[in-house]
């Protein structure tokens, strides 16, 4: 059967995740449904990720398989038809070899998290940014996340419920930086790593944010980091301001 694979925005809020349900709206779900509009029988799509309830997509990707052959551009334009009016809408589309996979063909992934910084309630951006009432130290964020940059045990940054083999995970890269946002003043976190634990990045983020308003020092981060105990970490921030950014392949099966 042929093989597509798609990159996918979508807003997360409306949606119980990216996971199918069978009593609750998922991103999956609606897509597998635009497919069954277009080829009537059961679709099964493979993502590189499953992000949680209310957490956005900026370039999410999966592959789906077709009964027939496609023209890539037509296939992208009908399933955007078909999911109208949920807030998810295919970018991309291309067609790829049938062993390719969306999720164990990918490197790396990218997340970015946004944290507005003002009092007045979000209008814009309402329910697209975690908001606090106070300025952050920027610097003092950018200090504690270097010290998870790198291989570790990352018990004290996963959930609980957390479904990976191993709690040690690489991550590669980790920047904390000032943006004037539509609303406001925003730190923006930009995370890159081969794959991600369950709510490390909320995990971190909430961490981070304590660094970042006094009540933390980086030390307390390494500390934190060194317990290898859930019991160690910060609060876990809302999900509103997650965003999965990117997922990168060996070769970008879309840039052709």
């Amino acid at each position: 059967m042929p093989r597509y694979a798609l990159k996918i925005e979508y807003n997360g809020a409306p949606f119980a995740g990216w996971q199918r349900q069978a009593d609750q709206p998922s991103v999956q779900g609606a897509i597998e449904a635009a497919l069954a509009r277009l080829e009537p029988r059961a679709h099964t799509i493979a993502a590189a990720g499953r992000t949680d309830a209310g957490v956005h997509a900026i370039g999410q990707v999966a592959h789906c398989d077709m009964a027939r052959d496609w023209d890539p551009f037509r296939l992208s334009e009908a399933l955007n038809f078909h999911l109208k009016p949920a807030p998810v809408a295919i970018t991309a589309c291309a067609a790829v070899n049938e062993d390719w996979h969306a999720r164990f063909s990918a490197v790396e992934r990218r997340y970015l998290f946004r944290l507005l910084m003002r009092r007045a309630p979000a209008v814009h951006d309402a329910g697209q940014v975690w908001q606090v009432s106070r300025e952050l130290d920027i610097a003092a964020m950018q200090a504690g996340a270097d010290r998870l940059i790198g291989r570790h045990d990352f018990t004290t940054f996963r959930s609980s419920i957390c479904q990976a083999a191993s709690p040690v995970k690489t991550l590669d890269s980790f920047t904390v930086s000032l943006s004037q946002g539509v609303s406001g003043p925003e730190a923006r976190f930009e995370l890159r790593a081969r794959s991600f634990l369950h709510n490390q990045v909320r995990s971190f983020v909430g961490t981070l944010e304590r660094v970042g308003a006094g009540a933390w020092s980086p030390d307390d981060v390494t500390a934190a980091l060194e317990a290898r105990n859930r019991a160690a970490c910060g609060p876990v921030c809302p999900p509103q301001g997650l965003y999965l950014q990117s997922v990168g392949y060996p070769e970008d099966p879309f840039t052709a």
